[in-house]
Formats: C-alpha cells, sequence, structure tokens
C-alpha cells in the first residue's frame, strides 16, 4: 500500500477503479487547527489518457500498481507525436503531447536512460532520466561586472524548453538539466 506520504512525481497507483500516474503534485497545508494536510495532485489515467487534478487528505492509502519497466529509446516526431521503440521487445509506439504530458520538451536524439512503463503487455508511459543533456541555442549575451549578485538569464534548448542559466553560459553550449522541475544543473563539457 501506497501513502500520501509517498507521492512525487512518476509513482503509478490505483486511483477510482484505474491506473493513474502522477505528473505533478504539491503540498497545501491547511491554516485552520486541526486541519488535515491536502495533497494537490494531477493524475493521468494509463488507460484513457485522462488528465485529472485531484484533493487528497493527507494519510489516504492507495493500492500500487503492478507494472513492468523495460528500457526504450526515442526514434523521432513528426510535430504532433513522438516515437520510441521497447529495447526488450523492440516493439515501436507513439505518444501525443497530451500524452507525455510536457517529457516532450526534454526529448532529444541521443537521448540516454528512457523507460517504458508496461501494464499489462501495454506501454501505458515513458518515464524520463534523472538527468539530460540539452544544448543551449538561444541566450541572452551578459555584461561582466553589471551586479555583484548572482543572477540568472533565460536559455533556450533545441526543444523549446527555456531554462534559467548562470550568465557565463553562452549559446551552443551543452547543459545538464534535471526533468523533475527543468532547473540546470551544470555546464558539460564535451
Amino acid at each position: 500500500m501506497l501513502d500520501t506520504s509517498g507521492f512525487k512525481k512518476g509513482v503509478c497507483l490505483v486511483y477510482k477503479g484505474d491506473p493513474m500516474i502522477i505528473l505533478d503534485q504539491s503540498v497545501s497545508t491547511p491554516t485552520a487547527r486541526g486541519g488535515n494536510t491536502i495533497f494537490k495532485v494531477k493524475l493521468k489515467n494509463l488507460h484513457t489518457g485522462q488528465v485529472l487534478n485531484e484533493s487528497i487528505r493527507s494519510g489516504e492509502k492507495f493500492e500500487e500498481v503492478d507494472m513492468e519497466r523495460h528500457p526504450a529509446s526515442y526514434l523521432y516526431n513528426d510535430g504532433t507525436h513522438w516515437y520510441f521503440m521497447d529495447d526488450t521487445t523492440f516493439e515501436q509506439f507513439e505518444f501525443d503531447a497530451e500524452g507525455l504530458g510536457g517529457s516532450q520538451d526534454y526529448l532529444v536524439d541521443g537521448i540516454q536512460g528512457l523507460q517504458a512503463l508496461l501494464i499489462d503487455g501495454h506501454v501505458a508511459s515513458v518515464e524520463l532520466p534523472m538527468t539530460v543533456i540539452m544544448t543551449a541555442v538561444e541566450t541572452e549575451p551578459t555584461i561582466k561586472g553589471a551586479t555583484a549578485q548572482a543572477q540568472l538569464k533565460p536559455a533556450t534548448t533545441e526543444t523549446g524548453l527555456v531554462v534559467q542559466v548562470p550568465p557565463y553560459l553562452s549559446a551552443g553550449e551543452k547543459i545538464k538539466i534535471d526533468t523533475r522541475d527543468g532547473h540546470f544543473v551544470e555546464r558539460v563539457k564535451e
């Protein structure tokens, strides 16, 4: 059994009789005394693809989904669908932007560490690795010595994802990005 304290992005559970994956979650603590903590979760139904926004009280228990994880490869996209291959069975499968739930911003050629989540032998979702390496294709130049405090500037990657990066980065450099929240981790030396 899974408790609400185990909620995080990517966790699969049975909710209202259907297998769901948590796409996003936040915690809200009411100000009234005795009020339970509320977990606001964005769930995706793994059978229908429907996305739900739910508020769940702290302490509720849920059954975990019985599933398999297979290594997967990202193949390509045609602008509306993203195509993958299960590296164990060599079967190809696809998802649209809604089915990926924002993960498409991190899908670049050569990405390593993808996992296909299978329920009852069918691919229900794709799980990203913890970090991905992308190229900053566009960023603002920085004026050296303009401030005494560390500041960040926006950089656009090859997929269109905008990440806040340190001022020393320039366009064309490779950067490591955390896929859980989209923050800059480090510059990658080639």
